[in-house]
């Protein structure tokens, strides 16, 4: 079964059935498409300006949260903030124009390039699970935001309800995991799932102080936030004058239909995702939000698509390269300090028996 899930056919299989999918759900369920055409017409510009300029510091703010998790989990010197927003401009492109999180991978190997210490690319990932867990904070309080003053469709319940149990599941993971100080024995062969968790626990070095975790998790906060009001003014820029919740909705509802990101952007299941709950519960013309949907994906992906093209040619990078990116069956495992002294001494015994 595993082999037939890793198959390149299944997986392109998979893709054309769920993309056959959508396609018929807006053939059956869409909107007269003239009428998506006119609705950009009376777009009001200086309203997806605001959008983009919100979505820009909400980039900032959480390359602040990474930025705080890299300095607890790596003894100085530590990256300077503009290569660590370089990196993760890197990233946010990937995400953007490839299937699948390989961004994640591609800000890692993106600041590894120029650290260059030994062990750092598994510390480096585990940043980054450690920032995707303050992510998931953020989410959840989003979540509560929108259940508490919106309402939300059934088809999306289980996905937000699973989204908290993992969160909440997580999070305490990750506190426990950094502070205990059990060690780990490192094997030859070590599995890709306890690699996983071993890299996770070295990016995890920011659970063990507070305030740079509260610190960590505020900026995340604030960059959800600046994301909330870039849908709200979005919407405003399509002439959708709804309340805040609605783009709260809208929020977590595009974070739903990007979860398993079947193709570059999932374009058209986030349209859908968008417009149908828009018209049902706000009184949104299909078409106006159809056309919300492809502006809002728009704006969002022109801060990810226009900084990080910028930045990949900063690094000196081709589009090319972004698809052959190292996984984590390549990533070198540092020993903990017991595990080192112990391989020393064994290095030691062993050399005086052969001399």
């Amino acid at each position: 079964m595993t082999a037939f899930l890793r198959s390149g056919w299944t997986r392109a299989a998979i893709v054309v059935l769920a993309a056959a999918g959508v396609v018929a759900l807006l053939w059956w369920r869409g909107p007269a498409w003239n009428g998506v055409v006119d609705a950009f017409t009376a777009v009001e510009w200086h309203w997806v300006a605001a959008a983009v300029g919100l979505n820009l510091l909400s980039v900032l703010l959480r390359t602040v949260a990474w930025r705080t998790v890299i300095v607890q989990a790596m003894a100085p010197p530590h990256p300077s903030f503009p290569l660590v927003f370089s990196a993760f401009s890197v990233g946010l492109f990937a995400n953007a124009v490839l299937p699948g999180r390989i961004g994640e991978l591609a800000r890692v190997a993106v600041l590894n390039r120029r650290i260059s210490r030994p062990g750092s690319w598994a510390i480096l990932l585990g940043t980054v699970f450690a920032h995707r867990v303050f992510d998931l904070v953020a989410m959840i309080a989003l979540i509560a935001y929108v259940a508490a003053t919106a309402h939300i469709p059934s088809w999306a319940v289980t996905s937000l309800i699973a989204v908290v149990v993992a969160g909440v599941t997580l999070f305490t993971v990750a506190v426990v995991s950094a502070r205990s100080d059990r060690v780990t024995t490192v094997e030859e062969g070590l599995g890709a799932v306890r690699k996983t968790v071993r890299m996770a626990r070295y990016g995890l070095g920011v659970m063990r102080r507070p305030a740079p975790a509260a610190a960590a998790c505020a900026f995340q906060v604030l960059g959800w936030t600046c994301q909330l009001f870039a849908v709200y003014t979005s919407m405003r820029a399509f002439g959708i004058h709804k309340p805040l919740p609605a783009a709260g909705l809208v929020l977590v509802l595009m974070n739903v239909a990007t979860v398993f990101p079947l193709w570059p952007g999932n374009v058209g299941l986030v349209q859908a995702a968008v417009a149908l709950p828009l018209s049902r519960y706000y009184g949104v013309a299909k078409a106006k939000g159809i056309a919300f949907g492809f502006g809002l994906q728009a704006i969002e992906a022109s801060v990810g698509v226009g900084v990080g093209l910028i930045f990949l040619a900063r690094e000196g990078l081709s589009f090319a390269m972004l698809k052959v990116m190292p996984d984590m069956a390549q990533a070198e495992v540092p020993l903990e300090p017991s595990q080192s002294e112990a391989v020393a001494e064994s290095d030691a015994a062993r050399a005086r028996v052969s001399g």
